[in-house]
């Protein structure tokens, strides 16, 4: 063996074990986590995120800390989590529209500021169909009296949103190319703000889960026009899906799990089993129960397969969009 080759190799090898991470020595997690919201309150992921986390912590045994990091219809957190220190204390929680931001920075002609690449998904936790709703000052009774009055009246009808390019704009645009109707376009910081325009009457209608819905359903304050879902939402089965209803667009508000680029396998094992053993107890199932959401679990492979299928539905839909300013 060529001694030069030997030292250079024992020298490699004594710089890697100095430079191995504090983790590899002590139990995993030692010390809080950081799920990063990149929304307001009020919205999707801020009501998984929070029942979530407190079913956690007995879990992990560590605190589970909630950040809010808003802004661009979720992208500056998106980013925040992208460029964080991938040692397993800091994960990101987003949802649908985390698939879109690549494919629009490209459609403006802009290089992205993350991509899909740039995180690990580690596990799904709801899939909800998305909702098309007015509030309590509107006349319509049906999706039909909506698009008629639309119809007679372009852009004179106010629609709210989590942002441009934003999860509850993508399925609210598509339904309008379908239906042959133009609305005006708020967008907000993110779903809690733009319900808030909504019950305020400063919109007339929006794209919503129905678990951010919920509360202001049973309240009588919101009416549900009709659902995105591929088949009725146990939770409202008086309400229509687009289908039935003669237009063919189909679509999912999901909140997952996901891990920076470089999370070391171990921890990545770690959180799957932890978020396993979360989206399973009765307590979470509640929570989700309780804003009229099932939970639909899936483990990192499943979650990865859907995520890579549902992303393709995504980018096509920015694409059918186009350029928009607001």
């Amino acid at each position: 063996m060529d001694r030069r080759c030997f030292v250079v190799g024992s020298a490699a090898s004594a710089a890697a074990l100095s430079l191995s991470p504090s983790w590899a020595q002590e139990a995993y997690p030692s010390r809080p986590v950081t799920f990063v919201n990149p929304f307001p309150p009020g919205g999707a992921v801020d009501v998984v995120a929070r029942p979530l986390a407190a079913v956690l912590e007995p879990i992990v045994k560590q605190p589970v800390v909630i950040e809010t990091k808003a802004g661009a219809a979720g992208q500056v957190g998106a980013q925040y989590a992208a460029n964080a220190r991938p040692d397993g204390y800091t994960l990101l929680m987003h949802i649908t529209s985390i698939s879109g931001f690549a494919e629009v920075d490209k459609l403006f002609g802009r290089a992205p500021k993350f991509t899909r690449a740039d995180f690990i998904p580690v596990a799904r936790f709801i899939a909800d169909p998305m909702l098309i709703v007015v509030n309590d000052q509107q006349p319509y009774k049906t999706l039909k009296e909506f698009v008629d009055d639309a119809k007679k009246r372009p852009n004179g009808i106010v629609m709210s949103s989590s942002g441009l390019y934003g999860a509850l704009h993508l399925p609210m645009a598509l339904f309008n190319k379908a239906a042959g109707i133009e609305l005006r376009h708020l967008p907000t910081a993110g779903g809690g703000p733009a319900l808030t325009a909504l019950l305020g009457n400063n919109s007339q209608v929006l794209c919503s889960s129905i678990a951010a819905a919920s509360g202001q359903l049973k309240a009588g304050k919101l009416r549900a026009l009709a659902s995105f879902g591929g088949r009725r939402a146990p939770a409202l089965p008086d309400v229509p899906t687009l289908k039935e209803l003669g237009y063919d667009v189909e679509f999912y508000l999901w909140v997952g799990l996901f891990a920076p680029k470089g999370t070391p396998d171990a921890m990545i094992a770690a959180w799957r089993e932890f978020s396993r053993k979360a989206a399973a107890a009765e307590a979470f199932k509640k929570a989700m129960g309780n804003v009229g959401q099932d939970v639909a679990y899936l483990d990192q492979p499943e979650f990865k397969a859907f995520w890579d299928a549902d992303a393709q539905r995504v980018e096509a839909a920015v694409q059918a969009i186009g350029r928009v300013q607001g």
